[in-house]
């Protein structure tokens, strides 16, 4: 992945920017956004496997210990299967940031609002598309 050469001053808000949307600022804004994100997960994701899950003794003597560790022990890994799909998504949205995809709403093509990609970073649709497809995915389920 290239590295970006515009510089993002220290006090930068999106929000409070009215240049162009998704402009070369607001691109970094997110862009380190996203990759401190990935990078805080990845390094609780590796400590966890460190202290945890490594050095975790799933057979203990007494039943009700047992219990409880192999239910922190599988709540754990759903946790780090949650975080493993959260880096695709961040890689996915780096990636449309290299491609200048990034902030477009992904079924209508308008952009995405402003505080709600600084809010989720990942999103891929506006507010309005992503309610239409939660309302549409109930409806199917409900049948």
């Amino acid at each position: 992945m290239a590295q970006s050469s515009t510089i993002l001053p220290p006090d930068y808000d999106p929000m409070k920017d009215k240049g162009e949307f998704m402009n070369p600022v607001m691109l970094e804004y997110f862009r380190q956004k996203l990759m401190n994100w990935r990078s805080e997960l990845l390094r609780e994701s590796s400590d966890t496997i460190k202290n945890s899950l490594q050095g975790e003794q799933l057979q203990k003597p007494d039943m009700t210990d047992r219990a409880s560790a192999e239910t922190d022990h599988a709540l754990e890994l759903r946790t780090r299967d949650r975080e493993r799909k959260l880096v695709k998504k961040i890689n996915q949205a780096l990636q449309r940031i290299e491609e200048n995809d990034y902030g477009y709403c992904e079924e209508t093509g308008e952009p995405i609002s402003i505080p709600r990609l600084d809010a989720r970073p990942v999103a891929t649709m506006s507010l309005e598309a992503q309610e239409r497809h939660e309302r549409k995915e109930k409806v199917h389920r409900d049948e």
